[in-house]
């Protein structure tokens, strides 16, 4: 790990075989497990910790300040999982005082110009394609897809396996397994068949959850009543199950189902 043309803060606890590409900047409060690769003109600022077998591109910022007024300097951190990748001048803020960390999962790829605001949680298995930018406090939950410039609305929340079009502007929480379409505000376009078949559900399995959403999204029922339809009457599972705590849980409201609605 001799860099001679990369700055290393003597205090930072790197894995041996991680490989520092030259021109990059680690700071004194920084962990980085074994096997990751950081490139060229990259920066990792105090409280990262970078898990193993990651791989960080050139221009990429990890673990700057919040971009929060109310931030006062207290120490807080950035987690980014074993596995994950961040691409081209993608930033990761770390947290505030209000949860101390942000943290992105494992097996992740972010890509370039993505960025993930302070206090985030971040599933395994994302995907932000180039430019989707979350705010602050939002919870992105596992095997999720974000398209490029998609843009996310603070305190948002990001459901499994949810497909988030391209250039959509999200702000009410989107219930898993489901796609949206594009427009503002941002509205249901279906359940998101293609990810869940890659993933192995069944055709059953993604029938059953279909089932679930025409009752929210084609009935006429308000949320509330289209819940307590799906108790009462649907066979349950650990999927509508799911469902039901991920809307239950909401504090904002679920996406309509059309523009305007």
């Amino acid at each position: 790990m001799n860099q001679p043309l990369a700055y290393i803060h003597p205090d930072a606890r790197i894995a041996e075989d991680v490989k520092i590409e030259p021109f990059s900047w680690i700071g004194a409060d920084v962990e980085i497990g074994s096997g990751t690769w950081i490139g060229p003109n990259v920066t990792i600022m105090d409280g990262a910790r970078i898990g193993k077998n990651c791989k960080i591109f050139p221009g990429a910022v990890i673990s700057a300040i919040p971009q929060d007024l109310k931030y006062r300097g207290e120490t807080t951190y950035c987690f980014i999982g074993d596995g994950t990748t961040v691409r081209e001048s993608a930033t990761i803020n770390k947290g505030t005082a209000a949860s101390g960390k942000t943290m992105v999962g494992k097996n992740c790829l972010l890509m370039a110009f993505t960025h993930v605001a302070h206090d985030c949680y971040v599933g395994d298995n994302v995907i932000m394609a180039n430019a989707a930018t979350l705010a602050g406090h939002i919870t992105v939950e596992d095997w999720a897809i974000l398209g490029g410039l998609a843009a996310v609305s603070q305190f948002t929340r990001i459901g499994a396996h949810v497909m988030i079009s391209g250039g959509a502007m999200i702000n009410k929480d989107i219930p898993p397994f489901v796609k949206t379409g594009t427009g503002y505000p941002v509205s249901y376009a279906g359940v998101n068949y293609i990810g869940l078949g890659r993933r192995g559900f069944s055709k059953e399995r993604i029938n059953a959850i279909q089932d679930v959403y025409r009752v929210i999204y084609s009935t006429g029922m308000n949320v509330s009543q289209a819940v307590q339809h799906i108790k009462a009457n649907l066979p349950a599972s650990e999927d509508v199950d799911l469902i039901i705590k991920f809307i239950e849980a909401s504090r904002i409201g679920i996406m309509k189902n059309t523009v305007g609605e």
